[in-house]
């Protein structure tokens, strides 16, 4: 190759090296030197197998995601010795298949979310009808109760209403998700100005069920309380429920946002 033909091939190297040396001056990685933050997952054994069967399952998810000490986490299913005090070393509950049922635990819980707490919740632990007796977890979830659901449990198309929120950017805007029952609310979640529903069931699945069909009806399945530092999502029924990457990456999303909301700080820029 002749002098001046290197010379062209160099000019044009040049700065691709140059931007490729600005993109690694800072170091890509943000490696913890001791656990990020504390976790509580609480759930019951005294419910359906099929609510069971996705606790034990939700345990063993997060449980893997913290391998290496990322962060700590602990387990229960009786939630009567967790008081305001103890409940405060924990930056996120999370709830797979029930909420606190006593009056104590209730008063407990309650505080710790008012006092900026972290919550994530699946299927049971949102159901509530005229028997529940808790009007804060009614205003808490955003006003709507139980209405109605399909069955048996089965997958459905579901779709982003937000594709900007962390919890869904990286999600495609339509899926398939797996197998469950789901719970329709009266009134939608979506009627509170407080609420900003994430992801919906797609109108697309009417009519849904096979014994119990519903055919109509606004369908929100995932979606925060914008008073509070939580996220609700209606999967949660069987053993299905971690088959699905897109899923799972939805149920990390979820975790991390929460997490990442806490008034000590994101804990994942430390």
């Amino acid at each position: 190759m002749k002098p001046k033909n290197y010379f062209i091939l160099f000019l044009f190297v040049l700065p691709a090296l140059t931007g490729f040396a600005q993109e690694t001056d800072q170091y890509p990685a943000n490696y913890a030197s001791a656990p990020r933050f504390k976790a509580l997952l609480y759930y019951t054994t005294r419910a359906e197998k099929a609510h069971v069967d996705f606790a034990e399952q939700t345990v063993r998810f997060f449980q893997r995601l913290s391998w290496g000490e990322g962060y700590i986490l602990d387990t229960c299913s009786d939630f009567s010795s967790y008081t305001f005090e103890k409940l405060k070393e924990y930056d996120i509950l999370i709830m797979p298949n029930a909420m606190p049922s006593r009056t104590g635990e209730r008063k407990a819980f309650e505080q710790y979310m008012e006092n900026g707490g972290g919550w994530l919740g699946f299927h049971a632990s949102a159901y509530n009808d005229k028997s529940t007796n808790w009007s804060w977890l009614v205003s808490f979830l955003g006003g709507g109760v139980f209405y109605c659901n399909n069955w048996p449990p089965q997958p459905v198309l579901v779709q982003l209403d937000n594709n900007t929120h962390a919890t869904t950017k990286n999600l495609p805007a339509e899926f398939v998700v797996p197998a469950s029952e789901w719970y329709q609310w009266n009134p939608s979640p979506r009627k509170n100005s407080d609420v900003e529903v994430l992801l919906s069931i797609s109108p697309r699945n009417y009519p849904l069920g096979i014994k119990d069909v519903v055919s109509s009806g606004d369908w929100p399945i995932v979606w925060t309380n914008k008073k509070y530092r939580m996220i609700y999502l209606n999967m949660g029924h069987g053993d299905e429920e971690y088959t699905d990457a897109a899923q799972n990456l939805l149920f990390i999303n979820a975790f991390r946002w929460v997490l990442t909301q806490s008034p000590k700080g994101d804990p994942f820029k430390k």
